[in-house]
């Protein structure tokens, strides 16, 4: 693999902080799984259900959490979240090499408060009064706007598309695809037809966002659409103007927010969740996938349901009774009709 890079136990211990048990100078080249990784590739466990794949793993070295790491015989590194020291150590062997700082001949860059340490690729194209901060990779096909600004650090992938008056903050990735500040879903009905609401507002994004690949974060209509800082939206993200979505939420695929909903902190909403306008969402709330919010949720907790959501644990009742409902349906039949016989027969 081009660009491959390789790493003792011992260094990758002391990158992670991490105590470590076996020979330190066991080369690794890479992360695997468990049930695939050879003597140089390293390992993880952190879900108990795979712990019996310990016994035949011929991974170099594995990250383990201290309960499990006492009947395993290999080399180890130890650590109460074995997940996120995988997190942490994919980014040791992240083959990606950053491009070098320049503007390509090809790009067209009218701003002039660029950092000189800025990469701008191919075909760019950079319009009046931009600010690009320290370190922040622009690539190839991206466009962005008037009045826009992108802050330190930032990794900004091939054909995004910027429009005016965006504001993203410092160590933030924007993948391929991803439109941000088009204009929001706004028209008035007049006698000839729909007029447009133009989009006045811009679009504000915290630091250390990252948003998936084609995904779309509409501008406000009179004020700004939120995004805060830590907050991750998943591939083909849409959200629409006005809407604040609080510090640290994270939102997978598919999902559609509506215009002017707010979605409090540290929530999270799985896989094609919609989210109808104006509506609040508290902080610290988890909507599980599929689900149609159509009302506000102002109690932090787990939501579920398809045709509106309940509590989880509703939800759950619920749903286990669904598969009885023709029973029960049959059952209310025939007393019914029971009962209706027995009042024949009295009358």
């Amino acid at each position: 693999m081009s660009g491959q890079k390789t790493f003792s136990l011992a260094d990758v211990a002391a990158a992670l902080e991490l105590e470590f048990r076996g020979q330190p100078d066991t080369i690794l080249r890479g992360i695997a799984p468990l049930g695939t990784a050879g003597p140089e590739y390293l390992s993880f466990l952190s879900n108990s259900k795979f712990k019996s794949q310990l016994e035949s793993t011929l991974a170099g070295a594995v990250i383990l959490h201290p309960k499990f790491a006492t009947d395993f015989a290999g080399n180890c590194l130890l650590s109460v979240d074995p997940y996120l020291m995988y997190a942490r150590a994919s980014a040791l062997f992240d083959p990606f090499i950053k491009p070098r700082s320049g503007v390509h001949p090809s790009a067209v860059v009218v701003a002039e408060d660029i950092h000189d340490s800025v990469s701008i690729a191919a075909n760019c194209v950079i319009d009046e009064d931009v600010h690009i901060g320290e370190g922040t990779v622009i690539a190839p096909g991206v466009v962005i706007g008037r009045g826009s600004r992108i802050g330190k650090y930032c990794y900004i992938h091939a054909n995004v598309t910027i429009y005016h008056g965006v504001s993203i903050g410092d160590e933030s990735v924007v993948h391929s695809g991803v439109v941000i500040g088009g204009d929001g879903f706004g028209f008035a009905p007049g006698p000839h037809g729909w007029e447009k609401i133009h989009q006045l507002g811009g679009v504000q994004i915290g630091s250390r966002v990252e948003i998936g690949a084609n995904s779309c974060i509409d501008r406000g209509a009179l004020e700004n659409t939120v995004i805060g800082d830590n907050v991750i939206l998943d591939d083909q993200t849409m959200i629409a103007h006005n809407v604040v979505v609080g510090d640290g939420t994270a939102m997978a695929g598919c999902c559609q927010v509506a215009g002017s909903a707010v979605i409090g902190k540290n929530c999270t909403l799985a896989g094609n969740v919609g989210v109808v306008g104006h509506i609040t969402i508290a902080d610290n709330v988890h909507i599980t996938a599929r689900c149609m919010v159509s009302k506000s949720i102002l109690q932090s907790g787990s939501y579920s349901g398809t045709f509106g959501v309940t509590e989880s644990a509703e939800w759950r009742k619920n749903a286990a009774r669904f598969s009885k409902l023709d029973e029960l349906y049959r059952r209310v039949a025939f007393l019914e009709k029971q009962f209706k016989m027995k009042d024949e027969g009295e009358g």
